[in-house]
């Protein structure tokens, strides 16, 4: 096949047009010339090599003709696949009686890197040795700066983009769409980059699954879903949960807690709980026992439910909050200490 312009950007033959320009990016920055004074001459020869791929890789009739036929079809020794008009780099050409051939002529480095960055007129005074186009100016000096600090907004650029730190956000969600799980979509706005680093702004509807038992602190990445801008990787975007409060009851990890204010007399004599459950259901639980300040009466199999296994749950548990009587007439007093005599 020739050269190997996937070896050469390092992806693999899967890659899409995003992987091309992340590869280019990173390889096209690092092998500069005007990054590389001290081995120019090296760093002119991958440079190019880099573009070149880059330019066959990025076009889907060169690549195609490239991953059938090899460099060589790309460069007139074979003919293409249903070829068609001349492009953008490309002749066609008859040889005698034989079939249309491509013949791939690879444009100028300097043009591919000026093309990706935005920048046209200042890098059209590239100046150092062979294979550079131009005066003798470098570009460098142009920007009054080195070129490649400007990429960081004046600091020393990296050879690979930095991560940008997680947008975080929170995601309030009631007590019952944590108990019986429910699906959220959240609108965002960011800021995408073309080829040529220009942003826009987009919109987009991203769909959150918030699964039965989640709780609070639980988070949701989506990855590199923040704004884009040069040489930095995107921002993933995160979703931490958050529990609004509710009326009646309160969570403690897997279980549900309610309180209940009952008289003394109740207390004393039995007390039945009647309750509505977060998924509708009605609970009726009849207590014989005497309920003494703490006591709490367990219910197995009510709480929430567990998230590593939805068909288990926490436990319910019912506190009491008893009304203590405010005075006794001395007739009473009597009678409660004849009551509850040993």
């Amino acid at each position: 096949m020739g050269v190997d312009y996937y070896k050469i950007l390092q992806v693999d033959k899967s890659a899409k047009d995003d992987d091309l320009k992340k590869a280019y990016r990173k390889l096209a920055m690092k092998w500069h010339p005007d990054k590389n004074p001290n081995n120019k001459k090296e760093a002119e020869a991958k440079f190019k090599q880099i573009s070149e791929a880059y330019e066959v890789l990025s076009d889907p009739q060169k690549r195609a003709i490239y991953d059938q036929y090899g460099e060589e079809g790309l460069k007139g020794q074979v003919p293409p696949p249903d070829a068609g008009g001349p492009g953008g780099g490309a002749t066609f050409f008859q040889t005698g009686d034989g079939p249309n051939v491509f013949r791939f002529n690879p444009r100028n480095a300097n043009d591919i890197f000026a093309e990706f960055f935005g920048f046209s007129s200042p890098f059209g005074g590239m100046g150092g040795g062979s294979g550079m186009r131009g005066g003798s100016k470098p570009f460098g000096s142009m920007f009054g700066d080195d070129i490649f600090s400007s990429f960081g907004e004046g600091r020393p650029m990296s050879q690979t983009p930095r991560k940008a730190p997680p947008i975080e956000n929170t995601l309030p969600c009631s007590l019952e769409e944590l108990y019986k799980g429910t699906t959220k979509k959240m609108k965002i706005s960011r800021e995408i980059a073309d080829a040529s680093g220009k942003t826009m702004p987009v919109e987009e509807i991203l769909t959150i699954d918030i699964k039965p038992g989640w709780k609070k602190g639980t988070k949701i990445t989506f990855p590199e879903k923040g704004n884009e801008q040069p040489n930095v990787i995107p921002a993933d975007l995160v979703f931490i949960v958050d529990e609004k409060p509710h009326s009646t009851f309160t969570r403690e990890g897997n279980d549900l807690i309610v309180t209940q204010r009952i008289t003394l007399a109740e207390a004393l004599t039995g007390y039945t709980v009647h309750l509505t459950t977060l998924d509708g259901r009605s609970l009726t639980i009849p207590i014989t026992n005497v309920i003494h300040p703490n006591y709490e009466e367990v219910v197995p199999r009510e709480g929430m439910p567990i998230p590593k296994d939805p068909s288990s749950k926490g436990n319910l548990r019912i506190k009491f909050n008893i009304k203590f009587p405010t005075r006794l007439t001395a007739e009473q007093k009597s009678g409660i200490k004849k009551l509850l005599a040993p």
